[in-house]
């Protein structure tokens, strides 16, 4: 059958009309292809075009801002939470008991030399469950904000690691040099007990790890205003071991970079697998 004059037949009987069928209910021409599931556009040389219609980007309900995510939940973050909540105890137990027995604690969980020599590794983590001022010390807040924001990008081992990196690393840095000293004169012996326990080389590990994370645009100020206020403390040379354990800390965090960032690349990749379907299983009856 002629179709007027276009010199296209068609092939057979007529088939019911598809969603790619026009108004007027004229079939295709038989040399032409479609793509199946294409709702609009022509197909070139390379393979399938776009039409020329733009669509607007939409965003995500997950891509907005969400400040309750600035703080630890138990399910979330769940180092930083439980972490959180040990400091918090132990920071009633320093601003409701005996001052003597606080100031006991303090000293029997001290990372000195003496302590350091006698068991390194109870001391170590012993001296980090007390934050130095308490809860309103700038370095608790830090613990929350930073550590928080570590934990939700690169996951809650990982961020111990960091943490406890920067403690125990700067914590030796700042102890064997105090009792190299004492050894060869330099320092009196009351030195090796020097008090010395908290939060604040773990955080400011965090915080140097954590800028590898950041975008440009807020990795450089935060970096340094951060290493200004430490700069700003060792100036005042009110404690400069301490002041230049945080020094060291921050640049522990930041010889993290590589790693942190590969960390943070396999918890996307880990994260973007959907998890697997499971499928009931049904039984089948024989008659």
């Amino acid at each position: 059958m002629e179709s007027l004059g276009l010199g296209v037949e068609r092939a057979g009987p007529a088939e019911p009309l598809g969603p790619g069928v026009g108004q007027a209910g004229s079939p295709e021409p038989s040399g032409l292809g479609r793509e199946r599931g294409a709702s609009s556009g022509c197909r070139g040389r390379g393979g399938p075009v776009a039409s020329g219609r733009r669509v607007r980007a939409t965003t995500a309900p997950g891509s907005l801002p969400r400040p309750w995510r600035l703080f630890p939940t138990p399910t979330g973050t769940p180092f930083t939470f439980w972490y959180l909540a040990v400091l918090l105890l132990t920071s009633l137990i320093t601003e409701y008991a005996d001052p003597a027995v606080v100031h006991a604690l303090h000293q029997g969980f001290s990372t000195d030399v003496a302590h350091l020599v006698g068991a390194p590794v109870p001391v170590l983590v012993a001296s980090a469950l007390w934050v130095a001022g308490g809860v309103a010390s700038p370095y608790a807040l830090g613990f929350v904000l930073v550590l928080t924001a570590l934990e939700r990008r690169i996951g809650g081992r990982h961020t111990a690691v960091v943490f406890l990196l920067g403690h125990v690393l700067a914590t030796l840095a700042t102890e064997i040099p105090v009792g190299a000293s004492v050894l060869t004169g330099g320092l009196p012996g009351t030195s090796l007990h020097r008090l010395d326990y908290g939060i604040s080389f773990g955080v400011a590990a965090s915080v140097g790890a954590l800028a590898a994370l950041l975008p440009w645009w807020s990795r450089w100020p935060l970096l340094l205003a951060f290493g200004w206020m430490l700069l700003d403390d060792l100036m005042a040379f009110t404690d400069p071991m301490t002041n230049w354990g945080h020094l060291i800390a921050l640049a522990i965090g930041i010889a993290t970079w590589p790693v942190v960032r590969r960390w943070r690349r396999a918890t996307v990749a880990r994260d973007a697998v959907p998890p697997p379907v499971r499928v009931p299983a049904t039984s089948v009856r024989f008659p």
